[in-house]
């Protein structure tokens, strides 16, 4: 079998900046991996563990900071790493974004037969990348993945969360998952895994390896653009506590008192 993970490198969230153009600062900023991509980084790992002669070609699209992020996960087990940078991608939206990563994986593992993604990034929430690949690869795809109940290099068995409990799913590959947060610990990497990625060689994709046309991709390709950006800072006093019942009886108690003495002043 043949995987696609795709992962992305997200900022961590103390310390967000934004452009000119409203979208978010990637470079020269302390980032993390996404943390739904940990888990679909897992996902693949147990796939490779379960179905002989499997390979996990890692993707992800950002500033070259992000090779970083690709040697982590590669000293976890996976084979190889795509970096797909350039100038030209800056400022994507979602659709954009999937247009460019649908690219690099024709580009790069044409012959796939799974493509695996988290199932949000917490820098947008959207949870439309991982669809927008599978369109436009013309390809079925499973959102919400909880577990693998089984798998071979044909088909997956799967459960999948939804509104009102928990579906049963079985898909025929090639296909796109997205993949939830799971309830286990995600594994660390072993000193020898982390020596061997070192070595490795991170392949580097740029517009012109993937052949589009620039108006089609970046901030150019983008149909959608952010018109105001903000930090989100509370105001009223009932948002700046988080509270547990003990605490808010304490605090309503004090108010009353409070509120007690003052009129009797």
């Amino acid at each position: 079998m043949k995987i696609a993970l795709c992962i992305k490198q997200v900022p961590d969230t103390t310390d967000i900046r934004w452009t000119e153009n409203n979208t978010i600062q990637r470079e020269g900023v302390e980032s993390i991996i996404n943390p739904y991509d940990v888990y679909a980084v897992e996902f693949a790992l147990k796939l490779k563990s379960e179905i002989e002669n499997t390979e996990i070609t890692v993707f992800t699209m950002g500033p070259p900071q992000a090779s970083d992020m690709l040697r982590k996960v590669l000293a976890l087990g996976c084979d190889d790493a795509v970096l797909i940078s350039d100038k030209k991608f800056s400022g994507a939206d979602t659709y954009a974004t999937g247009t460019t990563i649908s690219g690099a994986i024709r580009r790069y593992l044409p012959n796939f037969d799974l493509i695996i993604c988290g199932q949000f990034a917490v820098d947008g929430d959207t949870a439309q990348t991982g669809p927008n690949i599978a369109s436009f690869l013309d390809i079925p795809q499973v959102t919400y993945v909880k577990d693998l109940i089984h798998g071979t290099n044909k088909t997956l068995t799967l459960t999948r969360e939804m509104e009102d409990g928990v579906e049963t799913v079985k898909v025929k590959l090639p296909a796109l998952i997205c993949v939830l947060q799971q309830n286990f610990e995600p594994q660390r990497a072993k000193i020898a895994g982390i020596i061997k990625a070192s070595k490795k060689e991170i392949k580097i994709c740029t517009l012109d390896d993937i052949g589009f046309d620039a108006n089609k991709v970046g901030l150019r390709g983008s149909p959608t653009f952010v018109s105001k950006a903000f930090r989100n800072i509370p105001t009223h006093n009932a948002q700046k506590f988080n509270l547990n019942t003990t605490d808010s009886v304490n605090l309503l108690k004090e108010r009353i008192q409070t509120l007690g003495e003052n009129k009797n002043a």
